[in-house]
């Protein structure tokens, strides 16, 4: 008699497998083709020349990356943290938008810097942009949305940093937030651990170690793009094929603040990776989704992704967790407002 039953680890891997987006690409276009297999050649021709649009972005930002990674640049990011505490706040909202950190990195790095006392205002700052942009995103944003769009992406990281890390510094002089700290992880979800105290090295293809670790991160990098890239712009295809326009521009188009709103609202719970967001919003923005609110909509959404969420709740008290969601709300909004108005 064949054997019936499966082993649960091979049935995780089975599911594991089925929820990656190369899976997921290869469902959706199975499901038009069975659907409306008229239109599987427009969904594969738009996702095709979308992604060839964005390859000369993914290049580079694959190899910025690597170049920072391989370099060991991220240990500059600690230097923000020294010095006055308005100085801090303004160095950790800069370079929040600039350090190459995974999601996990940033987990025991925070935790040794309030560990070792730095102020939680100079920490918020960092936290707050480091969702919102860092090079890859910005070269990814720019080429679905166009550049005016990323930078002022980029601008916003920065001054929710700064709201932040001010709002935080008022409310600390008021006597909040004595002492904010859970407890302090020693290492990262996957072995990561705070950057190294040493200098970087920028000329890194004089060390095998660091050549190799380029190679690595450049290979890695490279698929995780192009994968959630594909599944991007597959997904825009079918919103602009079967979303209705006016559905999306009496929910989220013309002016005013409910628009904006409504998007950050909306964005906060179904937040959507940093790669994948761009290509979707454009595709809602062609559909009538305003501009202001296609930024509140990416700001909320990168403020209350997983990781971000996860690090802050896992670190701090439920208070400090409480405003860092209503901070980014508010930055969402107040962003989506002034990039409508500009």
């Amino acid at each position: 008699m064949a054997e019936l039953t499966q082993d649960p680890r091979s049935l995780g891997l089975i599911a594991r497998g089925v929820k990656t987006p190369w899976a997921l690409c290869v469902a959706i276009l199975l499901a038009v083709a069975v659907l409306d297999p008229g239109n599987l050649a427009e969904v594969i021709r738009f996702a095709g020349a979308a992604l060839l649009h964005t390859g000369r972005y993914i290049l580079f930002a694959v190899l910025l990356l690597s170049y920072l990674k391989a370099t060991g640049a991220e240990v500059m990011v600690a230097r923000a943290f020294e010095g006055r505490e308005v100085r801090m706040i303004f160095l950790a909202a800069v370079f929040g938008g600039l350090a190459p950190f995974c999601s996990c990195e940033v987990i025991p790095f925070i935790a040794g810097l309030l560990a070792l006392g730095a102020p939680l205002s100079a920490v918020m700052a960092f936290w707050l942009a480091s969702p919102l942009i860092d090079p890859p995103t910005l070269l990814i944003t720019a080429g679905a949305l166009g550049w005016p769009f990323a930078i002022a992406k980029a601008v916003a990281a920065v001054a929710l940093g700064l709201f932040g890390g001010f709002v935080i510094k008022a409310l600390r002089g008021a006597g909040a937030f004595a002492s904010p700290l859970r407890q302090a992880p020693t290492s990262g979800c996957c072995g990561c651990g705070a950057p190294k105290a040493e200098a970087p090295v920028w000329a890194f293809w004089r060390e095998p170690a660091r050549r190799s670790q380029f190679r690595q991160e450049f290979i890695s990098n490279g698929l995780f793009l192009v994968k959630w890239l594909t599944l991007a712009y597959v997904l825009e295809a079918l919103l602009v094929s079967y979303v209705p326009a006016d559905l999306i521009a009496n929910l989220v188009g013309g002016e005013g603040l409910l628009p904006i709103a409504t998007a950050a609202l909306v964005g906060m719970p179904a937040y959507l990776n940093s790669y994948v967001a761009p290509p979707l919003l454009a595709g809602l923005m062609d559909q009538g989704m305003s501009a202001g609110a296609a930024m509140a909509f990416m700001v909320a959404g990168a403020v209350s992704s997983i990781p971000a969420m996860a690090a802050v709740w896992s670190l701090v008290k439920p208070q400090v967790f409480a405003t860092y969601l209503a901070l980014g709300i508010t930055g969402a909004i107040l962003s989506g407002i002034l990039f409508q108005m500009v």
